[in-house]
């Protein structure tokens, strides 16, 4: 099944069936997986993105499925009473992880376009008995969340699986509080990627094809009205890439990224 940029109802619906196909092979094991992380074992996928021993064994085994780029949590200076809130929240592991870094006074909101994820991320919370932490199903470019609502945006190889990018951001900033912030771990395009993988649906769900080019992506988060924006590209992680699609060489022009910006406090209120 071949796509393009203009199809992001179809697109949505193709990383809905694939991350509802994964959700399902982790009940019974790991035979849908997209990335060939989440194949290689929980613990040690997490451990390649960055997540250290100790975050790994304070969250239930369940919640690791390995699905992301990066560790967000270590960007995101969560604080004691905050409101956080994860994009595409997949089981629950970062939201768990923030969840003990806001403590009880602090709230936790995850959000996933996948009935299967929220699901297993809503049975995982219970099971742990974490209760300052809940989940909704909703897309990350129509967030089912108020105005100037959280304090952090956290995400993890997310946001490039979206056809539409602008409105995740316009999104993001809509639900933020003024001075609230933004910690993002992303693939990222550093150089334009050929047709072959932009029209391949495959590389899309791989988290490959959908990423955009840091310079895009920079001016686009500008252009929302962020500001203190910084993208730290992780080198590290093209390895792990090229696993991601064998013999396509995706290493060469997308990597991992660390993602940080600030809705600014306008009139001196927040």
């Amino acid at each position: 099944m071949n796509h393009t940029k203009s199809e992001p109802d179809t697109i949505r619906q193709l990383v809905r069936e694939n991350y509802g196909k994964i959700a399902g092979a982790f009940e019974t094991g790991c035979g849908a997986c997209v990335k060939t992380a989440c194949c290689s074992g929980e613990q040690t996928a997490a451990q390649r993105i960055g997540y250290s021993n100790a975050q790994i064994k304070s969250i239930p085994d369940v919640a690791a499925m390995g699905l992301g780029c990066g560790n967000p949590q270590a960007i995101a200076r969560l604080k004691s009473g905050e409101t956080v809130l994860d994009l595409g929240s997949g089981a629950g592991f970062d939201c768990f992880l923030a969840a003990r870094a806001v403590g009880e006074t602090g709230r936790v909101i995850g959000v996933d376009m996948t009935d299967g994820m929220v699901h297993k991320a809503r049975r995982n919370a219970k099971n742990a008995g974490i209760d300052n932490v809940s989940f909704r199903v909703g897309e990350i470019e129509h967030l089912p969340v108020d105005d100037s609502a959280v304090d952090v945006i956290m995400s993890n190889c997310v946001i490039n699986l979206s056809p539409e990018k602008e409105a995740v951001f316009r999104e993001a900033y809509r639900v933020l509080r003024p001075g609230g912030r933004l910690a993002i771990s992303d693939v990222v395009a550093v150089h334009p990627l050929p047709g072959s993988m932009l029209g391949d649906s495959q590389m899309h769900c791989a988290c490959i094809a959908g990423a955009a080019l840091v310079t895009d992506l920079r001016q686009l988060l500008k252009m929302v009205g962020f500001e203190q924006i910084a993208i730290t590209l992780m080198d590290k992680s093209r390895d792990l890439i090229k696993e991601w699609a064998p013999g396509k060489n995706a290493q060469d022009y997308v990597v991992s990224a660390m993602i940080e910006a600030i809705k600014p406090v306008l009139n001196g209120t927040r």
